[in-house]
């Protein structure tokens, strides 16, 4: 069974993709109200499903008046895309960001959902069992290496 949680993220993936211009603006107090929970359930949504590793922006505007606009990026090109990846992942990555980028890189469909948990399996710390900051710079180094095969395979090389 699905949380509420997960009701709430695709039910803003849905009104995304409706959307002419990929963005949408939001009331959070809506939300919640729609969804029979507390705003700051939708925030940790926003905060945990609609990062920019995830490919989304999110701007948020307090007050009276206040909304929530989200905007899902898109990829100028491969070589854009790749560019970001490898900045994201830097020297060091943690679990939780080396699964944002590779849900992206399912999200785009460079990614077969067998590959996916394979990759998700491989950048557990129960796999790099190690310590801190070691595991974290072993996990970029191996998330760097199989997204330069999947870009190599894009390329046809």
């Amino acid at each position: 069974m699905r949380n509420i949680s997960d009701i709430i993220e695709q039910f803003i993936k849905d009104l995304i993709k409706t959307s002419e211009t990929g963005e949408i603006e939001i009331q959070r107090s809506e939300l919640a109200e729609m969804f029979q929970c507390v705003p700051s359930q939708i925030n940790y949504v926003l905060n945990t499903r609609f990062s920019l590793e995830k490919g989304f922006v999110v701007e948020s505007k307090r007050g009276g008046g206040g909304y929530i606009r989200i905007k899902k990026l898109n990829i100028p090109t491969e070589q854009t895309f790749y560019d970001f990846l490898m900045k994201a992942i830097g020297e060091e990555i943690s679990q939780s960001t080396a699964y944002d980028l590779i849900s992206r890189l399912l999200d785009e469909e460079l990614l077969t959902q067998e590959e996916f948990l394979l990759f998700k399996s491989i950048l557990s710390r129960e796999v790099l069992d190690l310590p801190l900051p070691i595991r974290d710079q072993i996990r970029a180094n191996i998330l760097k290496a199989m997204i330069k095969v999947i870009f190599s395979r894009l390329k046809g090389d």
